[in-house]
């Protein structure tokens, strides 16, 4: 198994923590948080990840705009979006915009460290 360093965003601390603690979990290194889009892509060039995790959904710049960002900042990025459920067409904006995976949220521990090693291994 391949440990990621990553880089865990989401508008909500409580989701921040349940996303740390299922990487954590599989071995994996949580370099660092951000809770908007903005701080996203500003803490995703400062650190470079291995991995970022990235909620659509929060004030200000969303997840798919930050998500363009870093994209086109690193076009080998590999994020990793998490939304709740009934959020389809953003998870096809998401895909087509570059990101390698998406998990439904409250990520379930094994679903979001499956998402990890396939987004390594790619």
């Amino acid at each position: 198994m391949t440990v990621a360093r990553v880089l865990v965003v989401d508008d909500a601390p409580y989701m921040r923590q349940m996303v740390s603690d299922a990487l954590r979990v599989g071995g994996h290194e949580v370099i660092g948080e951000a809770s908007n889009g903005t701080e996203a892509v500003e803490r995703f060039r400062d650190l470079q990840p291995d991995i970022c995790t990235l909620d659509v959904t929060m004030p200000g710049k969303d997840g798919v705009a930050a998500l363009r960002d870093i994209i086109g900042m690193d076009p080998s990025a590999r994020v990793i979006m998490c939304s709740a459920p009934g959020q389809d067409a953003r998870v096809v904006e998401s895909i087509v915009a570059g990101a390698r995976d998406f998990v439904v949220k409250p990520p379930r521990t094994q679903r979001m460290l499956d998402a990890v090693q396939s987004a390594m291994a790619a």
